[in-house]
């Protein structure tokens, strides 16, 4: 999990440069994302999986746009709104996930196994919760703000 936190960091850190990203990188360091999971059963349902799928779509999404856009992609993309994007898209899931346990029965036997639950603190929608935390620390781009919001399809 440090791995990854470290990774996250450092691709932030060199890449999100603008006014505000010190403030939203503090507030990452203090909330709950490198710890929280990605969700509660499907993709990254783990400890520290929130920044491990945020690495994961930022990684998938520079992969992308260099095949779509070749050797001159950065005059298509910025590399920072790559980052901004791919980091960023899931901070609705912040403080979103508590761990529970339930008992399941193993080889006969009834055990307590942990799990994810969700608890919802700031009930706005998924990609429009995801810009609003982003843009209460730093300016997004019209473009941005769209792929974040709508990161999960039109629907």
């Amino acid at each position: 999990m440090a791995d990854k936190q470290a990774e996250f960091l450092k691709i932030y850190d060199d890449t999100i440069h603008r006014d505000g990203a010190k403030n939203l990188r503090d507030y990452l360091l203090k909330s709950d994302f490198f710890r929280a999971p990605a969700s509660t059963r499907y993709h990254c349902a783990c400890e520290g999986g929130l920044c491990d799928h945020s690495i994961n779509v930022y990684k998938r999404l520079l992969e992308n746009v260099r095949r779509e856009y070749g050797d001159n992609w950065q005059n298509a993309v910025s590399q920072e709104s790559i980052a901004v994007c791919g980091l960023l898209h899931d901070l609705c899931k912040i403080d979103f996930y508590k761990l529970d346990y339930r008992n399941v029965k193993e080889n006969g036997e009834w055990v307590k196994r942990p799990y994810y639950v969700r608890e919802e603190v700031l009930p706005y929608g998924h990609g429009e919760k995801s810009v609003y935390i982003a843009s209460s620390f730093m300016r997004l781009t019209r473009e941005e703000a769209m792929a974040i919001n709508w990161h999960m399809g039109g629907f």
